[in-house]
């Protein structure tokens, strides 16, 4: 493993560096050892943002990113040669440099309304002002210039009456759409902006424990993927946690036995619905992705749509002990005849309950149990008859799944009651909005959830109460999706050299 260069008490994180030297004196005699002044735990948005906020600044410290997965250009998912999910560990989709953003639909929410909570913990306008930042680094590196979701008002008001009178709330915001393909071309380019200007990315490195002396972080322990056996120390001056949704259950075990602040957060669950083209024309010409969200009886839980891909395709992605999960994309050029898209029931749970995160996973254990390992889908008039779908029954129907592999079943046999029932009114009523959503032979997937780690408590400048420690992106609880992981990773940036 290379050596990163010592961080010097002249660099900009010497004072810092100053206060782990006893640590790293003790370790530098030990091969198993190496210093860096910035040490990223995930190379999702939040974290190479970080990185390239910094560069751009023209920060000289050190930089060492601990990725799990491959490199952008070797993420390549299997599925796409032999045609079914070969249990890649860790999956190819989620994991890698970009995170799961190189295989998602690639949208760019441009609104501080959408995409989490981090407005409450820095400041709408400051957010609103980093946005338009990170969208003008996304142009430069290739993004489309056109924004979907504007310039059509009389239309965005006819869809909002609608969904008044469903009793539903149309959240319409700017997206500027990447595409899979697009995306992964974008954050190819920044992979190689970041090795090229020094920074040292680990590939197919786990971190195992974040290093916590008294009130301080110092660093982590990583081993290559697989091999827990060959541990690496890392002492940083400062270290930046940024390892996603797929990371979230990890960091919350690191923030109870290193007694990191952090309160329980929400979880989604709910299904993935796919639907032809044709029923989702208007929203899908006017506002691309229509987010709409209610409270429908008896339950009132929040109930939203979300991730909304035109023409695109429902996707299985894998993660740490065999779960599978459902989820979708769309490319700028390839289409398909479908539209699909999220529907999420919220859980907020109190005491005593305090682990939501294992609660979902076990909800989506059970659903790939009857699915023998595969995703659910059955179709919504069969959810209603209260019966199972069979393959046969897919085979007569105008909406072909655009997952082949998924397993015509039940998915009510596996999901909450609760949440079930929500699903379905939700449904419902958003058929009143878009007619046809709701029809007998539109397809739902399961498991779709959605891991958003127990909220980290920290200060309006990224600080933990633990020195040195910083949390970013949707690993923190503040943030959902890939612009709001961008703005925090530059508003890191912001203020690591803002101390400097």
């Amino acid at each position: 493993m290379a050596q990163v260069q010592d961080a010097g008490a002249g660099t900009a994180a010497g004072a810092a560096a100053a206060a782990i030297a006893g640590a790293a004196a003790q370790a530098s005699a030990s091969p198993a050892c190496m210093r860096t002044d910035l040490l990223i735990i995930g190379a999702g948005p939040a974290g190479i943002f970080t990185a390239l906020g910094l560069l751009r600044k023209g920060d000289g410290r050190s930089i060492t990113i601990v990725e799990k997965g491959l490199p952008i250009e070797r993420r390549h998912c299997p599925k796409e040669q032999v045609g079914h999910c070969v249990g890649c560990d860790p999956c190819r989709i989620t994991t890698g440099f970009s995170g799961a953003g190189a295989f998602s639909d690639g949208k760019l929410s441009l609104s501080h309304e959408v995409g989490g909570d981090l407005p409450e913990l820095v400041g709408a306008d400051l957010v609103q002002a980093t946005i338009e930042r990170a969208d003008g680094i996304y142009l430069e590196l290739g993004a489309d210039p056109h924004v979907e979701g504007v310039g059509q008002r009389g239309r965005v008001a006819d869809i909002r009456r609608r969904a008044i009178q469903a009793g539903l709330k149309l959240v319409d915001c700017p997206i500027r759409h990447l595409g899979t393909e697009r995306a992964q071309q974008i954050y190819g380019r920044i992979e190689r902006l970041l090795l090229d200007a020094g920074v040292n990315i680990l590939f197919e490195h786990e971190c195992l424990e974040v290093l916590v002396e008294g009130e301080k972080c110092l660093g982590a322990v990583v081993a290559p993927t697989g091999r827990p056996q060959d541990q690496t120390r890392i002492l940083a001056a400062e270290t930046v946690v940024a390892t996603g949704r797929r990371g979230a259950l990890w960091f919350d075990e690191m923030c109870t036995e290193h007694g990191i602040s952090h309160a329980p957060g929400p979880v989604d669950l709910g299904v993935r619905v796919e639907v032809r083209n044709e029923v989702m024309e208007d929203v899908n010409n006017v506002l691309y992705e229509s987010k709409l969200v209610g409270y429908p009886p008896p339950f009132r839980n929040k109930v939203r749509t979300f991730c909304q891909n035109p023409g695109g395709f429902v996707s299985q992605e894998n993660y740490d002990g065999g779960l599978a999960v459902v989820n979708g994309h769309s490319y700028k050029e390839r289409k398909s005849p479908n539209t699909n898209l999220a529907v999420l029931v919220s859980f907020n749970f109190r005491e005593p309950f305090h682990e939501p995160i294992a609660y979902a996973q076990n909800v989506g254990r059970l659903m790939n149990m009857l699915g023998a390992g595969h995703i659910l889908v059955q179709r919504f008039g069969d959810v209603l008859d209260g019966k199972r779908t069979w393959p046969k029954e897919l085979g007569r129907s105008n909406v072909v799944p655009t997952l082949p592999d998924a397993e015509a079943g039940d998915i009510t046999a596996a999901m909450p009651y609760r949440a079930m029932c929500e699903i379905v009114e939700f449904m419902k009523a958003v058929d009143k909005v878009v007619p046809g959503f709701a029809a007998d032979e539109t397809l739902l997937y399961a498991p779709e959830l959605k891991f958003y780690s127990n909220r980290v408590a920290m200060d309006a400048h990224l600080n933990t109460n633990v020195a040195h420690l910083h949390c970013l992106g949707d690993s923190s609880g503040w943030t959902r999706g890939l612009m709001m992981s961008s703005v925090m990773g530059l508003l890191m940036a912001d203020e690591l050299t803002s101390r400097a």
